[in-house]
C-alpha cells in the first residue's frame, strides 16, 4: 500500500495509505483518538484483497500535519475527508468506516458534504457525537480513568494513564500483546496537545444521522470500556437504514480482537450496497 497525501481546505497536509484493486469499491478507514493509519493491522490488508482501501492519518496524528489550532472545528475534519476523496478522484460509491473518534470525523464529513460521494457508512466501537450532555456521546470507564493523565507531557505520567486502557483495544487474548504495544506506541507518539484538543469540542450530528439516505452498519462490543455500547445503539436507533451487530463480550478494537469476523461483516455490508 502506497503512502500519498492531500491538502485540506485549511492548508493541513493529510497523509493516507492506499492499496487494493484500483477499480474496486473505495473503503476509507478513519482511525480513532491518538492512533494512526497503521492501527488496523492485518485487517486493512485483508480488506484490500476485495476493496480499494484508503487508510487515513487524521490531522495531528501519524504522518499528517500537526496544526496548532483548529481541532474544535468540525469543518476542518470534514475538509480532511473531502480532500482525500478528491485526491483519489472518488465522486461516488465510497464506504466510510470510522473507529472510535473516527466515527465523529466521518459524521462531521456527512454533515458538511452530504452523501453524494458515499454509498454506505460503518461505525465500529464508535460514536457520532462528542461533548458533555450531548446525546450518544457517553465516555467509557477506561477513558474516564485515563483522563487527564493521557494529556500529560510527562512521559512517565502519560504511560501510567494509558495503562488504564489495558486490553481494551485488543481484547483479553494473550496473543494480541504485540498489537497492544503497537497501539500504545501510536498513542504516545501523538502529541499531548493534540490528545487534549480532540476532547475540547462539542458536536451533535444527530440530525445528520436521522436524515441519512444511505445504509449504515454499526459494529460494537457489548463490553467496550472506551466507547460504551449505548453510543452504538444511539446511532443505530437514529439512522433510518441501520444494521447493527453487537458483539457479546467484545471490547473496543474489534478489527484486532476478532479480525476474521470484522473483515467478513464489513465485506458483506460493502458488497451489499
Amino acid at each position: 500500500m502506497a503512502l500519498r497525501d492531500a491538502l485540506s481546505a485549511d492548508g493541513t497536509n493529510i497523509v493516507y495509505r492506499a492499496g487494493g484493486p484500483a477499480d474496486a469499491r473505495p473503503l476509507v478507514l478513519l482511525h480513532g483518538w491518538s492512533a494512526n493509519l497503521r492501527c488496523w493491522g492485518s485487517a486493512a490488508d485483508d480488506l484490500a484483497a476485495r476493496f480499494r482501501v484508503i487508510a487515513v492519518d487524521l490531522r495531528g496524528h501519524g504522518y499528517s500535519d500537526v496544526p496548532a489550532v483548529g481541532y474544535d472545528d468540525p469543518k476542518n475534519w470534514a475538509g480532511d475527508v473531502a480532500a482525500v476523496l478528491a485526491a483519489e478522484g472518488i465522486e461516488s460509491g465510497a464506504v466510510l468506516l470510522g473507529w472510535s473518534y473516527g466515527g465523529i470525523v466521518l459524521s462531521d464529513y456527512l454533515t458538511a458534504y452530504g452523501t453524494g460521494a458515499v454509498a454506505g457508512v460503518v461505525y465500529t466501537g464508535s460514536m457520532a457525537n462528542i461533548g458533555r450532555d450531548v446525546p450518544g456521546a457517553a465516555t467509557g470507564i477506561a477513558m474516564e480513568q485515563a483522563i487527564p493523565g493521557v494529556f500529560e507531557e510527562s512521559a512517565g505520567r502519560a504511560v501510567r494513564a494509558f495503562g488504564a486502557f489495558g486490553n481494551a483495544n485488543t481484547g483479553p487474548g494473550a496473543d494480541k500483546g504485540v498489537d497492544a504495544q503497537r497501539l500504545f506506541g501510536a498513542s504516545l507518539a501523538t502529541p499531548p496537545a493534540v490528545r487534549k484538543a480532540l476532547f475540547y469540542r462539542t458536536v451533535d450530528n444527530t440530525e445528520t444521522l436521522r436524515a441519512l439516505d444511505i445504509p449504515v452498519l454499526v459494529l460494537h462490543g457489548t463490553a467496550d470500556p472506551v466507547v460504551p455500547i449505548e453510543n452504538g445503539r444511539y446511532i443505530a436507533e437514529a439512522v433510518p437504514d441501520a444494521r447493527a451487530s453487537f458483539w457479546e463480550g467484545a471490547q473496543h478494537g474489534l478489527f484486532i480482537e476478532d479480525r476474521p469476523r470484522f473483515v467478513a461483516e464489513v465485506s458483506e455490508f460493502a458488497e451489499s450496497l
